[in-house]
C-alpha cells in the first residue's frame, strides 16, 4: 500500500536540472502502471488461487491471533515474523522443540528468545522493536502475564479444541484453524459462524493447510515452506 507523500520545495534542495518534456499518460493508462503489491506484513502462504496470502502482523494496536493447529506451522509464523523485523518471544513448556529454531534464526543475532510458562518479562516493544509473543502452553495456556498492546502482537497455540478456546477466539482478530476431528469441527462451525462446507472441511484438510478467519473475512491458505525451512523443520505436518 503505497502512501502519498507531498512534493518538497525546490528552495535549499540545490540547482534546478535541466528541463525536460512533461511525461504524461491518459487516464485509461493508468492501470496498465499498477503494481501487483498487497499489504504490508509476512506471507503466510498462498490462497486457493495461488495468490500470496499477506498478514500484518507488526501493528501499533494490540493484535491477538489464535492458532488452532500444529508445532511447524506456528514456528513457520515465527520465522517469517522475525524476517519482518520483529522479536520473537516463545513462551512454552517444551523448549527443546524451539530450540534449535531459536538458535538457526537471525544469523546470531538474538531474535527469538524463549522462556517458561508464565515467565515472560516486560519486552519494551516500539516502532522500531515491534514483538511478537508466540505462546505455546499445551491445552490450557493460562492467562499471560505479558499481553498482547502496541507494537506486540500475541499468537497463542492450540494443538486441538480445549475449555479455553472459546475466550481465546472470542477475544482474537484473528483465528487460524488447521485439521480438527468432525465433533471438533462442528463445535468451531458454530463458535465462528462458518457455512456447512467450509465446518465440514475442516476435518479432511492437509498438512500444511489453515482457514483463517477475521471477523466475516475467511481464507483458506496453504503455507508452503522455502527450502531453509525445510531443512529446519522438515515438511509440513499437523500433528507433532
Amino acid at each position: 500500500m503505497s502512501v502519498p507523500t507531498s512534493a518538497r520545495a525546490r528552495l535549499g534542495f540545490g540547482l534546478i536540472g535541466p528541463r525536460r518534456d512533461r511525461q504524461s499518460v491518459s487516464l485509461d493508462q493508468l492501470a496498465s502502471l499498477a503494481l501487483p503489491v498487497g499489504d504490508d506484513g509476512m506471507v503466510i502462504g498462498v490462497d486457493a488461487h495461488g495468490r500470496p496470502a499477506v498478514l500484518g502482523i507488526n501493528r501499533p494496536t494490540p493484535y491477538d491471533v489464535t492458532l488452532i493447529g500444529g508445532l511447524w506451522t506456528a514456528q513457520v509464523l515465527a520465522l517469517r515474523a522475525a524476517a519482518t523485523g520483529a522479536r520473537i518471544v516463545v513462551e512454552t513448556g517444551r523448549s527443546q522443540t524451539w530450540t534449535g529454531l531459536a538458535h538457526a534464526a537471525g544469523g546470531g543475532q538474538p531474535c527469538i528468545t524463549l522462556h517458561d510458562v508464565g515467565r515472560v518479562p516486560p519486552q519494551g516493544p516500539s516502532a522500531g522493536s515491534p514483538v511478537v509473543v508466540v505462546r505455546d502452553c499445551g491445552m490450557r495456556p493460562p492467562r499471560g502475564r505479558v499481553v498482547s498492546g502496541p507494537w506486540q502482537s500475541v499468537l497463542t497455540l492450540l494443538p486441538y479444541l480445549s475449555p479455553v478456546a472459546p475466550r481465546l477466539i472470542e477475544k482474537s482478530a484473528l483465528v487460524g484453524i488447521q485439521r480438527v476431528s468432525p465433533d471438533e469441527a462442528t463445535q468451531i462451525g458454530r463458535m465462528l459462524h462458518l457455512p456447512a462446507a467450509e465446518t465440514q472441511a475442516l476435518s479432511t484438510l492437509a498438512d500444511g493447510v489453515t482457514l483463517w478467519c477475521a471477523g466475516r473475512d475467511r481464507e483458506f491458505v496453504m503455507t508452503q515452506a522455502t527450502d531453509a525451512e525445510t531443512g529446519l523443520l522438515g515438511g509440513a505436518r499437523r500433528m507433532d
